[in-house]
């Protein structure tokens, strides 16, 4: 079924698949609604389903409470539900669908009641053997009220929990039979655990605030909080939150590493830092070598919001070439708004930026973005620009080109839709309508986050650093 230009508009952008957010507060102050800002902060990591999980760790074991639902976190949670959620240990989850229909029985945290109590638990990431370990569950009596692979998770941890003596240990024996990408963060009755994929595709980091200790996918949820980072948690290490403090296991740490580079290209917030390095700065090093690589005689550098706008910087502080405001984005409009039909005339692009006229009329500009998936998009943007006024629109993008599919717990698509899968640079420039279009080179993603080694770049490259799955959770070819 061929999709509306609408319609593409609306998927022809990147999507990262989940932020998680834990605390544990020794006090024993109820933390739902330190969680709810927390989630808040991540809310750029899903805007499709949210939820928490909170559970007194004085109070009697195996009792959660939790509240999650469809939408954003100010959509979903009001003060009256946040009343009900008592505790002073919890999880909270924001979702965006890679593997898994939109639907509410898939909103995180999952809460699962077994024969040692209780697990509360939300994932970030993507599994590679979910499937084959879903039918081997299955086998061993397991009913599934979900299509998502933490489900998974959940039981292959609640099932080691039965052969071994603490939780911890339980989440060490699953993260040994799951392949992919992953960050957790796992409540029982009395403990707080995070745990990263052994490659730490995905960020997970440790704070605290006076007598509580907090874990997040990014630093800038531990600033909406009020609390201190501590540490980041290492690829495949288990951290254990207990009244006593906090105890590491890293067994099962390796040399090899493949953190995502797309957390630092697009979708982590600029303010965060990952892995000891600065987003914000990271962005704005894509846009100095974007000038080297590809220097460019014009009036106006300018950056599609919110990503494009460091690296636009970037690319004016390097080349001389002043930086300015082109376009004011509607932040209201999230990933539900009513899509226009196709009758109407109204774009999806139309309805999130608007161009300042004034700003471009007659200018040649550079639009620095940070990716192009479909083209649809890009396309709308530079005819906006032009329509404008624009003499020129020459496009940047603070990455290089989208090849190949991601199995990590990115929304990148198959390479039948990836416009650069089938184009060249030269084609692409004419399909979007630019004047001139440049990428960041492959070879340059480590210059970019200055000097930094361990990262996944799949996507450009078709290097994955296991072996990619032949169906994912639904039974669908990858």
């Amino acid at each position: 079924m061929n999709k509306s230009v609408e319609e593409n508009e609306e998927i022809d952008g990147l999507h990262e698949e989940c932020g998680v957010f834990g605390v544990y507060d020794f006090d024993g102050a109820d933390v739902a609604s330190t969680i709810y800002y927390g989630l808040f902060a991540l809310q750029h990591r899903g805007q499709e389903s949210c939820g928490i999980a909170v559970s007194d760790t004085k109070g009697p074991k195996g009792v959660v409470a939790s509240y999650k639902d469809m939408g954003l976190v100010n959509e979903v949670f009001n003060p009256k539900n946040l009343e009900k959620l008592k505790g002073n240990i919890g999880v909270g989850h924001v979702r965006y669908s890679t593997a898994g229909s939109s639907v509410r029985e898939n909103a995180q945290p999952l809460v699962l009641n077994y024969v040692k109590g209780t697990l509360g638990m939300s994932h970030n990431g993507n599994l590679l053997n979910a499937l084959e370990l879903r039918e081997e569950l299955s086998y061993t009596g397991a009913i599934f009220q979900t299509t998502i692979d933490s489900e998974v998770i959940a039981y292959l941890i609640a099932r080691e929990r039965l052969k071994v003596g603490t939780v911890e240990e339980a989440v060490g024996n699953a993260m040994k039979k799951i392949k992919g990408a992953y960050s957790l963060i796992v409540m029982s009755p009395r403990k707080l655990i995070g745990a990263r994929d052994p490659f730490g595709f995905k960020p997970l980091c440790i704070g605290k605030r006076d007598n509580a200790y907090f874990l997040s996918s990014e630093t800038c949820a531990l600033d909406t909080v009020g609390a201190e980072f501590v540490r980041d948690v290492l690829p495949g290490e288990i951290v254990t939150i207990t009244k006593d403090g906090i105890a590491s296991d890293t067994s099962l740490c390796q040399k090899k590493t493949a953190r995502c580079i797309f957390e630092y290209i697009y979708f982590a917030r600029p303010d965060s830092r990952i892995d000891g390095m600065d987003v914000y700065e990271a962005r704005v090093n894509a846009g100095r070598i974007l000038a080297k690589t590809h220097p460019v005689e014009a009036d106006l550098v300018v950056g599609v919001p919110e990503s494009g706008n460091p690296a636009a910087l970037g690319y004016s502080l390097e080349s001389g070439i002043p930086y300015g405001n082109a376009f004011i984005k509607n932040n209201y409009v999230g990933r539900t708004f009513i899509k226009p039909k196709q009758a109407q005339r109204e774009s999806s692009v139309k309805v999130k930026l608007n161009v300042l006229k004034n700003a471009v009329e007659g200018k040649r500009v550079i639009m620095i973005d940070d990716s192009i998936v479909r083209g649809t998009t890009s396309a709308r943007i530079v005819s906006l620009l032009k329509n404008a006024g624009a003499k020129e629109v020459h496009v940047r993008i603070s990455s290089p080109e989208f090849l190949h599919p991601c199995y990590f717990g990115t929304d990148i698509p198959s390479e039948d839709q990836l416009i650069a899968s089938g184009n060249s640079v030269e084609e692409i420039c004419k399909i979007i309508g630019a004047d001139s279009l440049g990428y960041l080179e492959v070879d340059k993603l480590s210059e970019m986050i200055n000097g930094g080694t361990g990262y996944c770049d799949a996507c450009f490259t078709g290097n994955y650093p296991m072996e990619p799955p032949k169906m994912d959770i639904r039974g669908e070819m990858g």
